[in-house]
């Protein structure tokens, strides 16, 4: 593993109970940051912050709801100081259906998670990043968000939307010392393999060059230094993590 000096650091990992978003705020602590666990499980946040020595703090949120998550960023910042850091992690896959037969409510569902859960979460954080002139955001996208996959109109969409949504913030933000960037990876081995058909899965893992899907760990370590200092000039931009899938 590459050092990678996230030294008096706060990271801010929403969905980081699990899968990706732990994997991601592991590596953080590994590299010397303080980070909060931000997730709708209370309990699983709170098991997630034990196994990583005492360096995380777990912090009960939805990221739909805009008035918890400024909550959540006061109790972040009074327990470990400004945050510096922020990785967007948490997501969901919604169901799998032909356009014509995706139900609207599951639509607006995933939407809400994926998309505006994002903006949201961003929206809270960029002010004080702003006022410090430092931070360092990434948004966790997916190669869907690129190409589209059949059967997954809403979770395509929702991810286009991200990669939308951090091009125009980075530019916002360009004349500040923040950097704003998201990641395209292909299919992750993680429990939202439990939300999605069998039959997905197999296209996602048919269009990897790679024949294998992206390890957690992987994204880790490029979302590490991603969110490190040395990242001072790349911002507004879609980092791939699609084993070779990625088509531009």
């Amino acid at each position: 593993m590459n050092a990678i000096d996230l030294s008096g650091q706060v990271a801010v990992v929403t969905g980081g109970a699990q899968g990706i978003g732990f994997a991601i705020a592991e590596r953080c602590v590994a590299s010397g940051a303080a980070v909060a666990l931000w997730d709708i499980d209370e309990g699983l946040a709170a098991e997630a912050a034990g196994k990583l020595d005492g360096k995380a703090h777990a912090q009960a949120v939805s990221v739909t709801d805009p008035d918890g998550i400024t909550a959540a960023l006061a109790a972040t910042e009074a327990a470990l100081g400004p945050v510096s850091i922020l990785v967007n992690s948490a997501g969901i896959a919604g169901q799998n259906a032909n356009v014509e037969d995706y139900p609207i409510d599951e639509w607006r569902r995933v939407i809400e998670i994926n998309l505006n859960g994002t903006f949201y979460v961003n929206k809270a954080v960029v002010a004080g990043m702003r006022a410090r002139n430092y931070g360092r955001i990434v948004n966790i996208a997916s190669i869907a968000g690129k190409e589209g996959n059949p059967t997954a109109s809403a979770y395509s969409a929702s991810k286009a939307g991200v990669i939308g949504l951090t091009k125009s913030l980075g530019k916002e933000l360009a004349g500040h010392d923040i950097a704003v960037n998201c990641i395209t990876p292909a299919a992750a081995r993680t429990r939202i393999f439990e939300q999605i058909t069998q039959q997905h899965i197999d296209y996602m893992l048919s269009k990897i060059p790679r024949n294998r899907f992206v390890l957690v760990e992987e994204i880790a370590s490029m979302v590490a230094w991603l969110v490190s200092k040395e990242n001072s000039f790349t911002t507004g931009a879609a980092f791939d993590l699609s084993g070779g899938r990625a088509t531009y």
